[in-house]
């Protein structure tokens, strides 16, 4: 997935470039106790996920839905969004979520500003926090918009970045935090898709945690559909359904008639609320 949020050319540029406070791993736990409402119960799917530039068509869903994959990523918005997503509807998600798919929101927002390459927004030092509660507004009202609703989880999308350069690096918590807090005050859960080596090692190792997301989804192409075997973080992190795993990108496969080139993953974390 690591560029479909920006686009399949950008993608390949970075893998060849790149070669209130809530306690990361206290997962929902922590999260549910942000809010004065009544959060919805998580709805939690463990097992193989895919994603996929753009959200396939009703008929490929329906073929796919064979067992082997359960949940289905899609790009909910974000400015940085790679794909025009003709079949992401509210119509769509209902019909999807009929079928019995489970549904993971992610959302491409601001990039860092020592990310290499060039993106329709990035955010500075002093845009991060206006940006990251702007961009979570947005999100939410996407995913409402699709009938995603509240207590549903999204999934911010960080590309990989230089986290040794500190300014860069600090720039980005206070976007992921502002985002973050925004999202948990109008009730929806707090996710992050990022890179073992650069943007979910950022977080996951971050010394404060305020304001971090409660669910991590790290990329590790190790081919190993597994979210606990090759964790590269802290053992309490990210605990209680709180982990995903993209483990291989770029599979072309075959159902029922349909191909469609997708990420694999290895899920045991929120979905969206849908229905």
């Amino acid at each position: 997935m690591a560029g479909h949020r920006q686009s399949k050319k950008r993608r390949y540029i970075t893998w060849a470039v790149a070669g209130a406070a809530v306690v990361a791993g206290a997962g929902i736990a922590a999260q549910t106790s942000m809010a004065a409402t009544t959060w919805p119960a998580q709805k939690t799917y463990t097992g193989r996920a895919f994603d996929t530039c753009a959200a396939p068509s009703l008929s490929a869903m329906k073929a796919w839905h064979t067992g082997f994959y359960g949940a289905a990523a899609v790009y909910v918005g974000g400015r940085n969004r790679g794909c025009s997503q003709p079949n992401l509807t509210a119509s769509w998600v209902k019909s999807v979520s009929t079928l019995g798919w489970k549904l993971i929101p992610l959302y491409v927002g601001a990039q860092p500003p020592c990310q290499s390459g060039s993106n329709p927004e990035k955010l500075t030092a002093t845009t991060a926090a206006s940006l990251g509660k702007t961009d979570a507004d947005d999100a939410v009202a996407k995913a409402s918009a699709l009938g995603m609703k509240a207590g549903s989880p999204i999934y911010l999308d960080m590309e990989s970045y230089d986290i040794t350069n500190t300014s860069c690096n600090n720039a980005v918590l206070t976007y992921v935090r502002a985002f973050d807090k925004e999202l948990r005050a109008k009730t929806y859960r707090a996710g992050y898709y990022g890179f073992t080596s650069s943007s979910a090692k950022a977080i996951a190792n971050a010394t404060d945690k305020t304001d971090l997301p409660g669910n991590l989804w790290y990329a590790l192409w190790d081919k190993q559909n597994t979210t606990t075997a090759d964790w590269p973080f802290g053992s309490t992190q990210y605990t209680g359904h709180s982990r995903g795993h993209q483990y291989l990108v770029n599979s072309k496969e075959t159902r029922n008639g349909y191909t469609i080139t997708v990420d694999r993953d290895a899920w045991d974390a929120p979905v969206a609320i849908t229905g």
